[in-house]
């Protein structure tokens, strides 16, 4: 259960900030010159779930993980801005802050 939720966590991280992408499109596409709404009106429902779906999955690996309260906030804050979830997931992920059980700890290299 802990790995598939980390999973989820990675995959809802990657696919808010591709929704952002397209959400911004859309936007642009509205607000430029050709004027058209269907980008908007495709996407930001899809931006809509998506962010909603980040936020609890983060609630559930920072209970799985048990992340500190600053941590989570940072992460779901991390869902307000364009590609901030893809930054924050790599660096969770750089941490150690989303390694399950079963996966072995990296090596430590000797340095100099």
């Amino acid at each position: 259960m802990r790995e598939k939720t980390t999973r989820l966590f990675v995959a809802a991280a990657i696919a808010e900030a591709c929704s952002w992408l397209a959400l911004l499109v859309g936007m642009a596409v509205k607000y430029g010159p050709p004027g058209n709404e269907i980008g908007v009106q495709i996407f930001g429902p899809i931006h809509g779930a998506l962010f909603v779906a980040y936020g609890l999955l983060v609630l559930a690996v920072a209970r799985l993980h048990r992340w500190s309260l600053g941590v989570t906030f940072v992460a779901l804050v991390c869902a307000v801005p364009p590609f901030a979830t893809l930054v924050f997931e790599r660096w969770a992920a750089r941490r150690g802050m989303l390694r399950t059980a079963g996966e072995p700890q990296r090596p430590l290299t000797p340095v100099g």
